[in-house]
């Protein structure tokens, strides 16, 4: 394949009572030679998903995208299959009145049915709990909901006793190799359970949540010895104009308290051999990586000045999109390794990380506003390209192997609810 490669030096410098530091890195051209991405499968359009909750679970080994939707009037969590064939539907009515089955495919309309206004949800979160696949959200009203991914029935639901509607996080908090599901609530309030839904503890912080919690795992350190103090909730909040940054323990207690030097438009954490950091897109373009150990800041490095989005990591790098670039920058010291631009003056959503070829191996995959897909490898070089038409995007992209290829096809769903699935 003949790549077009442009390498160029740039170093990025601020003032020192800023913090910013100093970074090289390479300036990688859209490669001419990168594959048409083509359309395998979409489907229709659906009410009351803007597409950036949709998640990837897992069906009896199979993936499905779950999506929270609206239908006959009332809020509807539903699972799409391969090819556009919808697995379950569990309506919130079904919920709140106890109907443990979950759905079966009916649309259902419950006591909530032919409402102007449903009650909303918070995004969804797919993980695992005992082994199972499962999606959990919070609803607005204030309740924490973990749905079985095998069939949409209700494993259990949690009154978090404050206003819902922040996405949760399931992830093992305690270290002892199971997950639990952690909720925040708008007024301050943080709930963690158990895989059954017993309270791990619940605790107020007395001020209002700024975004979703983290469950952040416990990292080492170049030998290889683990951070023991390195785990927990990490859970943003805003008292006045300033944004602190918390660690709570598996018993609910701050290890620490911290203020970031940038207001965070997006946050996510990332392990690395010196112990687990947390990544924050600012507002102000920046990157700043904190130290779940002690909450100290361990880089704060300026991407451009426009607010950028934090996205996966992988190969010790966090991904990084912001308007018309994304970037990989090194987790350790804030190098920024290379620089990739596409999609004239259009915000990139935040980047994932999948297998789209089995060459390139793993590697990041941005969708923009306008709903272009870049996939590239480790390298910041494209080795696909496509879109979904003409669609507004406000999410990530999803990965699924859907054509049974053993490698991940792209799916983006669009502002409207239509999920689009991408093939090399």
């Amino acid at each position: 394949m003949d790549r077009r490669v442009l390498f160029a030096s740039l170093i990025l410098l601020a003032g020192g009572a800023t913090g910013v530091g100093v970074a090289l890195f390479a300036f990688v051209g859209i490669d001419e030679g990168a594959v048409d991405a083509e359309i395998v499968w979409e489907t229709d359009p659906v009410e009351g998903d803007d597409g950036s909750g949709a998640v990837v679970a897992t069906m009896d080994g199979d993936p499905v995208v779950v999506q929270s939707t609206t239908a006959d009037g009332e809020r509807v969590v539903r699972a799409t299959a391969v090819g556009g064939d919808v697995a379950w539907r569990t309506p919130l009515s079904a919920i709140a009145a106890g109907d443990a089955a979950g759905g079966d495919g009916d649309t259902g309309s419950g006591d909530a049915g032919g409402a102007d206004d449903p009650p909303g949800t918070s995004r969804l979160v797919a993980g695992t709990l005992d082994g199972e696949s499962v999606v959990a959200f919070t609803t607005a009203p204030g309740s924490l909901v973990v749905l079985d991914a095998a069939d949409g029935s209700t494993r259990f639901t949690v009154d978090l006793d404050g206003p819902g509607g922040i996405r949760p996080a399931i992830g093992d908090l305690d270290a002892d190799g199971g997950s639990e599901v952690a909720a925040a609530t708008a007024d301050g309030r943080v709930v963690a359970v158990a895989d059954g839904g017993d309270t791990v503890f619940e605790t107020s912080l007395g001020e209002p949540v700024d975004r979703r919690p983290l469950i952040v795992g416990s990292g080492g350190d170049e030998s290889g010895d683990a951070a023991a103090d390195a785990r927990g909730i990490a859970v943003a909040t805003v008292g006045g104009e300033e944004t602190t940054v918390r660690l709570l323990d598996a018993n609910g207690d701050a290890r620490w308290t911290a203020t970031p030097s940038v207001t965070p438009l997006s946050w996510n954490a990332a392990d690395t051999r010196r112990g687990p950091v947390i990544a924050l897109g600012g507002t102000n373009g920046n990157l700043e990586a904190i130290e779940v150990a002690d909450g100290s800041s361990r880089y704060e490095v300026g991407l451009q000045d426009l607010p950028v989005t934090v996205g996966e990591a992988d190969r010790g790098r966090i991904h990084v999109g912001g308007v018309r670039s994304v970037w990989a920058v090194d987790l350790l010291d804030g190098e920024v390794v290379w620089k990739q631009q596409y999609g004239g003056d259009t915000r990139v959503n935040a980047p994932g990380v999948g297998t789209v070829s089995a060459d390139a191996g793993t590697g990041p995959v941005a969708v923009n506003r306008e709903g272009d897909v870049l996939a590239l490898n480790p390298s910041g070089e494209a080795i696909a390209r496509g879109d979904v038409g003409a669609a507004v995007v406000y999410a990530g992209p999803l990965f699924a192997d859907v054509t049974g290829d053993g490698t991940d096809e792209v799916l983006v769903v669009t502002e409207d609810g239509r999920i689009v699935a991408l093939d090399d």
